[in-house]
């Protein structure tokens, strides 16, 4: 059964990994077979379980913290959105970042009702956790590549060593937001980032590192919260008999470690790169695949 520490703990892990580009699903598999916690593991692997009731807890108490962190950009976003259905025209950034969101989040929504219980349970296995973070980290060492070279290729084509030339985010397409969102899809196995992949989409589209971020943050949040709200009846019914206070306990532990989780990396990738999280993915991934192998 759940203990309050191991609750904590792995509050503490949602909190981090899922707004790091490190994977929050890679390390809650890897992680308790590590410490040596077989329960915890076994019941990430079962259809159903006290596992299954924890997640609901960390994706709610995570989604919070980011809708408190952007508070005033969500009411931006909200009241664009409304007035943009009442005139049926986009004419503002916030109502034009506002559709661009709701079209991102259409992919992994469809993906998660659909995919995410049965990948969950499919990929809950160290090794194959390992291997998916080593995916991980190659695929961020990926877009800082395409990054930097779409970078040079600006420079040359406009002899401006001064600016960058990044687009700003209300500049994307409905179908490159669409592009975030399916690779968000990928996200829903364990290993794999949800924002690392995303920023990735994103610089791959011309944005800086820190909208890259924000577009990231910002799409995670209706798909986090939203996961968590559809599979409340896991937290309420039989899955939640005996850890429910543990859940708060760790839930606790995750908002506000996202909290400050997503306060550190608005500023870190207003000036840095993801190129720390690929190296740590690979090494923590290779590590791993070797001591489970």
């Amino acid at each position: 059964m759940l203990t309050f520490a191991q609750a904590i703990v792995l509050g503490v892990l949602q909190g981090i990994t899922e707004l790091f580009p490190i994977s929050s699903l890679g390390h809650s598999v890897i992680l308790p077979q590590l410490l040596g916690w077989t329960d915890v593991a076994a019941a990430q692997s079962a259809s159903e379980s006290y596992f299954l009731a924890l997640l609901v807890g960390l994706h709610v108490a995570t989604a919070l913290a980011l809708v408190f962190f952007y508070r005033a950009t969500w009411a931006r976003i909200a009241d664009g959105i409304l007035s943009s259905v009442r005139t049926r025209r986009v004419e503002t950034p916030d109502q034009r970042l506002g559709w661009l969101l709701v079209v991102a989040t259409i992919p992994a929504g469809l993906a998660g009702l659909l995919l995410e219980h049965s990948l969950r349970v499919l990929f809950a296995r160290p090794l194959a956790a390992s291997a998916f973070l080593i995916l991980n980290g190659l695929i961020l060492f990926l877009g800082e590549w395409i990054r930097r070279r779409a970078s040079v290729e600006r420079i040359v084509a406009s002899h401006a060593t001064t600016d960058s030339g990044d687009r700003r985010l209300d500049t994307l397409e409905v179908r490159e937001a669409g592009a975030i969102g399916v690779a968000q899809v990928f996200a829903l196995v364990p290993g794999i980032s949800r924002s690392g992949i995303t920023m990735v989409a994103g610089l791959a589209r011309g944005l800086d590192h820190e909208d890259a971020a924000r577009f990231s943050f910002l799409l995670a949040t209706p798909i986090i919260l939203a996961a968590g709200i559809y599979k409340l009846p896991d937290l309420l019914g039989p899955n939640g008999d005996g850890v429910r206070p543990q859940v708060l306990v760790g839930s606790v532990a995750a908002g506000l470690t996202a909290y400050l989780s997503v306060r550190f990396l608005t500023r870190y990738f207003s000036t840095g790169t993801l190129l720390p999280f690929a190296i740590y993915s690979v090494l923590v991934g290779t590590l791993a695949f070797v001591h489970f192998l």
